[in-house]
């Protein structure tokens, strides 16, 4: 279990990313947070695209439809068309159609406000309850427009992590989401998972990590193991 794998030397680490990164980046603000139900759909077309696509899709659903229920109610092949620039437009449309319709049967409305007087584990289950909404949805819906503490895991918070040894290699992506959360209090998760984001774009990139411009050296395991021995006089 995730959980057996906490330990105080990763919680020493992960507070310590969190004061490094900090002091780096300073407090990153988000964008004007959007209404839940507009974060969530925002969410599922950002999945494999960039800011830009997700963004230019999220605008054009919005200007060809003038309501959510419209959209849930579309011939699915105009909100396909709609969103096809954030790309998988054939899976995010069927997907963001079968959450509405799910989550107006459950409710009968689209305002999920109702969800801040609840516990966070039962808001997060019960966003988790609907099909296509995975934990990295419902994590930025209730940490950016609910004000819920929640600690998304996207790509670059997942490569970042694992580089600095924050989580067990073998651990999954939804699996880390949790163990993240139990390393750090929660009143960090905003600001550390949006500088982790940061580091990832700019300065521990997929594929060639630029290790002499990231203020992580000292703490990262990657870097320790993989990039300082082969600094070594001597070294091949």
């Amino acid at each position: 279990m995730a959980r057996e794998s906490v330990t105080p030397e990763r919680q020493r680490l992960a507070l310590a990313v969190y004061q490094r990164l900090l002091d780096f980046y300073g407090y990153i603000e988000w964008r004007n947070p959007l209404p839940a139900i507009d974060e969530l759909v925002s969410t599922i077309l950002s999945q494999n695209t960039n800011d830009r696509n997700r963004d230019e899709a999220f605008s054009r659903l919005r200007a060809c439809f003038p309501t959510w229920e419209a959209v849930r109610d579309a011939e699915p092949g105009r909100v396909i068309e709609a969103i096809r620039t954030a790309g998988l437009s054939n899976q995010k449309g069927p997907r963001i159609q079968e959450a509405l319709r799910s989550i107006w049967a459950e409710c009968g409305s689209f305002d999920l406000d109702f969800l801040k007087s609840w516990p966070r584990e039962k808001a997060l289950a019960w966003l988790r309850g609907f099909k296509g909404i995975g934990p990295k949805t419902a994590a930025i819906v209730l940490q950016f427009s609910l004000g819920i503490p929640a600690l998304p895991v996207d790509t670059h918070v997942y490569r970042v992590t694992g580089r600095l040894g924050l989580h067990p290699g073998s651990m999954s992506v939804e699996n880390t989401h949790g163990y993240l959360e139990q390393l750090l209090p929660p009143e960090t998760y905003y600001t550390i998972h949006l500088n982790l984001i940061r580091l990832g774009r700019e300065i521990c990139h997929a594929r060639k990590p630029d290790c002499p411009a990231c203020p992580l050296t000292s703490l990262c395991h990657y870097y320790q193991t993989q990039v300082a021995p082969g600094q070594l006089p001597g070294a091949l």
